[in-house]
This record gives structure tokens, sequence and C-alpha cells, in this order.
């Protein structure tokens, strides 16, 4: 990735894991990801994260997350469904288990592109999604970071902004945030 320095001995030892930089060197510019490769998404959203200034201990756990949240959709076995353990946010979460225990960081990973997904679900039909939503955050131990780091990953270029208004709100409504 370019200009990445490990900034803890937690990133120090991620980024020296094979499956990282392969899974980091993926991919062209696509829909949603103009920059191009998973290394190219995740130096923009360090990037951001510097101009965010985000205190510790949050800068370092949306560090690792955007890290990880990524680097797997390399593995994804295309004549699969992409869903439970083929989505590439499953594979990311099982890579980031073999660095962390974290559940807060773990679940984040995981379920950084549900909101999307169930925000897409929304506008074509309300029916099921509100269940959807409660299923999901049930499974976010801390919505506060979940949601800045789904911020931060839908801060890219080329990123609908609708949806993460609207998981805002939502968790403002419950006041989980």
């Amino acid at each position: 990735m370019p200009g990445f320095q490990p900034e803890s001995e937690l990133e120090e030892r991620i980024s020296g894991d094979p499956e990282l930089a392969e899974g980091l060197a993926w991919g062209e510019p696509r829909e949603g990801h103009p920059e191009g490769s998973v290394g190219e998404h995740v130096a923009d959203l360090l990037r951001t994260l510097e101009s965010w200034e985000e205190p510790e201990p949050r800068r370092s756990e949306l560090r690792f997350m955007a890290l990880v949240h990524d680097a797997q959709k390399n593995r994804v076995q295309q004549w699969r469904p992409k869903t439970g353990q083929n989505h590439h946010a499953a594979r990311a979460r099982r890579l980031a288990e073999r660095y962390t225990g974290d559940e807060r960081l773990l679940a984040a990973i995981e379920q950084h592109d549900r909101p999307y997904a169930i925000w897409r679900r929304m506008r074509r039909t309300d029916r099921g999604q509100t269940k959807q939503l409660d299923e999901m955050l049930a499974r976010i131990p801390d919505p506060g970071l979940f949601l800045r780091f789904v911020e931060l990953d839908g801060s890219t270029e080329g990123k609908n902004p609708e949806p993460i208004r609207w998981l805002r709100e939502e968790l403002e409504r419950r006041g989980l945030v």
C-alpha cells in the first residue's frame, strides 16, 4: 500500500500477513471504488481518517478495520452466492480473528456492508427490512464505532452518502449513538 507505515504492534503483525498483502493488491477501478485496488481504497480511507483527528483508541481501531475490511474480496468464490461465509466481509472477519478477539472490531468488519444492502432493499420494499436491521444491530456491540467505520468506508469518492445518513438517523432514533 503506498505510503503505509504500521503504527502499532498489531498493525506490524497484520501488515506482514501474505494473505492481507494479496488482498490489498487485488482490484481494478469499479463502481463504488474508482480508486482501483483494495490497497488504494484502504490508503484513501487512512488519509481520510487522518483528517478526522479521531482520538485514541478509536483512531487505531478504525485503522485496523480499514486495513482488513475488504482484503478478502479476492478470495470470494465467484461461482457461489456472495453471501454467508462466501461474503468478503465474513472472510475478512476470519482474517481479523487471527489478530484480535475484540468482538466490537470483528462485528464491525463482518457487518460493514449490511446497512447498504438493507437500505437498498428498503428502497424497493419496506417489508422485512426493519427485522433485518434489528438482527444486524443485535450483532453490533459498539454501534458508535460501527457507525464511524461505515462513515469512513463510505467516504470514498463514488459512494452514495444517502445510506449512511439513513443509518445514522436510525441509530439516533433508537438512542444507540
